[in-house]
């Protein structure tokens, strides 16, 4: 039987948001409510990180 060439694919990038450190769900949502108790626009790229964070744990 004759060898067959296959083409390798390539790993997908990663649908975690990078800036985001490694936590536990848990730990996820403890981050996001201390980052929405008070408003403050400037913790907005942080609170949309972890909101897609544990989007995908949810998928």
């Amino acid at each position: 039987m004759p060898d067959i060439e296959i083409e390798r694919v390539q790993l997908a990038p990663s649908i975690l948001p990078a800036d985001v450190p490694e936590l536990s769900d848990d730990e996820c949502l403890a981050c996001l409510a201390r980052a929405v108790e008070s408003p403050d626009s400037a913790r907005l790229d942080e609170v949309a990180a972890l909101i897609g964070r544990l989007a995908v744990a949810i998928e």
